[in-house]
């Protein structure tokens, strides 16, 4: 596809401008949506936390489906890809510390919470620049299913996940790096992105595997964007707690905030859907999402 060399997680250019909302840049409140009780059990990296998520996850999902709301492959994508997760963080092995990982986890989900609550609630400044063309592209109709499902991962990892990762901590308390763990989660992404795309195709928008669309990429490449943004979210969650003083996070902050907003706008631009393809997404929709 033309635009996906496009589509990289490093800085954003300088000629590119992007209106940027000031938003809490840290650690979303998980009470929205964890009673007292769990949020203190899910922060000791309990696997039985992940079920939690993936309920509230669910309930979205079924929301959206019943409507054929445009959010709804990306919640698909993130519902599958969570539990495909939670299948591997209780295989022996797989994780280095998969109880710090189940933290990473509820707090990085969290993240989505916290923006799709605000834009339901109106309360659209709080909602970050990149999720906020995500969700208008959903409500306008505007995009391709496989540009609704890409424009969320660009919320979720060019803009959320270097948060995340700096909030909890790049390094163990040994001193041992916690990349390995990261890039880890690349082969469980991996192993669910071709079924996971093969339903959203067949639920909601059947041009999301269809490579003779001119919206269609292959799994490989699919794969290829993903990892490289998750790469790119690491390297700048080193820069967020390399900062020395609160003016360069700032800086480094806008950096993360302006790159991932830059980068919904390409999408919105590649993945551009006329009203008749809208129209007939939605009625293959309303005959195809259970």
């Amino acid at each position: 596809m033309a635009a996906t060399a496009a589509l990289g997680g490093g800085p954003a250019r300088a000629d590119t401008p992007v209106e940027l909302t000031g938003v809490p840049a840290y650690r979303p409140s998980l009470s929205a949506w964890y009673t007292p009780g769990q949020i203190d059990h899910c922060l000791g990296g309990n696997p039985d936390c992940v079920p939690v998520t993936v309920a509230r996850m669910d309930a979205i999902l079924s929301q959206l489906a019943a409507s054929c709301d445009h959010r709804a492959p990306f919640t698909l994508a993130y519902l599958r890809t969570t539990q495909q997760y939670q299948q591997a963080t209780v295989t022996p092995g797989f994780f280095q510390d998969p109880a710090f990982v189940n933290v990473e986890d509820v707090f990085f989900a969290s993240y989505f919470f916290s923006a799709y609550d605000d834009w339901n609630a109106g309360n659209t400044p709080a909602v970050p620049r990149a999720w906020q063309v995500a969700f208008s592209a959903a409500r306008n109709g505007s995009v391709s299913g496989l540009g609704d499902i890409l424009l969320g991962m660009n919320g979720h990892i060019n803009r959320d996940l270097p948060y995340v990762l700096a909030g909890l901590g790049l390094v163990a308390p040994d001193g041992t790096s916690r990349h390995e763990d990261h890039e880890r989660v690349n082969i469980f992404l991996n192993q669910v992105a071709e079924s996971m795309l093969d339903e959203a195709a067949a639920r909601f928008d059947p041009t999301i595997n269809d490579l003779k669309s001119p919206y269609g990429i292959t799994y490989a490449v699919f794969m290829q964007i993903i990892a490289g943004w998750r790469e790119a979210a690491w390297i700048n969650a080193w820069r967020l707690v390399s900062a020395s003083t609160p003016g360069q996070r700032a800086l480094v902050e806008a950096s993360i905030e302006q790159t991932a907003a830059v980068i919904a706008v390409t999408l919105r631009t590649a993945f551009l859907y006329l009203p008749p393809q809208t129209a007939f997404r939605d009625s293959y929709c309303a005959s195809h999402h259970g």
